[in-house]
């Protein structure tokens, strides 16, 4: 075989491994995030059409007239709005933190407390890929408004602490009176966590906040989402 041959059999090779690099970029930069942007507007979509026919489904087992019904792990229950991060930021939260289920919107950790009941109630959210939905976390701040809704109740929290840098081995963020957020007693607290660096998983960030007020969803929106 001559060199030239050699030469251009390792070019082809070459430019087709730069395609392949290409094409996979694009995937995780771009489709992925087409791809979860429809998934949990549809997400949305679905719940309000769920409160506004009054018929959020129970969990399987449970009866017509437990209250409140448990999360139904993978499913939407809430809707995020948080408006630092854009006023048309919104992001559903569903009950779980598997891979799948965080690749429709945030996850709630189950074992942590409920929407805006005593306790911490804790979410976790990518910072890339799978609509970016915590791309900005950095840039949250004391004071800052989080806001929820259950389709019956808005929930208003305001961040005390964060972002605070840890390891994924630090699991007492989401206790239910952190340790290190500087909360002393236990009230109604809200843990978000994402990734750290932005494009790796080795440490996490933490933003830590208290309910700061609830309304009913007849009153309109809360303030911090009035423009």
């Amino acid at each position: 075989m001559s060199v030239r041959v050699i030469v251009r059999t390792f070019s082809e090779l070459c430019i087709t491994a730069g395609t392949v690099i290409v094409l996979f970029v694009v995937y995780v930069l771009f489709w992925t995030g087409v791809q979860a942007d429809r998934v949990m507007g549809d997400q949305i979509d679905d719940l309000h059409d769920q409160w506004a026919q009054g018929t959020v489904a129970p969990a399987p087992g449970a009866s017509a007239t437990a209250q409140p019904a448990p999360y139904r792990v993978g499913r939407p229950f809430a809707v995020m709005y948080i408006p630092r991060l854009g006023f048309t930021w919104n992001k559903p939260v569903l009950e779980g933190t598997a891979t799948g289920t965080l690749k429709k919107g945030l996850g709630h950790y189950a074992g942590s407390a409920r929407l805006g009941q005593t306790g911490n109630f804790s979410v976790a959210g990518h910072r890339r890929t799978y609509g970016d939905p915590f791309k900005d976390f950095p840039q949250l701040r004391r004071g800052d408004a989080v806001v929820l809704t259950d389709g019956t109740t808005w929930f208003t929290y305001r961040i005390d602490r964060g972002p605070y840098k840890t390891v994924p081995s630090d699991v007492e963020v989401i206790d239910a009176v952190p340790r290190k957020s500087g909360y002393t007693r236990p009230g109604r607290y809200l843990t978000l966590t994402t990734c750290d660096p932005e494009w790796g998983h080795s440490h996490r960030l933490i933003v830590w906040a208290h309910l700061d007020s609830t309304q009913p969803v007849e009153a309109g929106e809360p303030k911090a989402l009035r423009r």
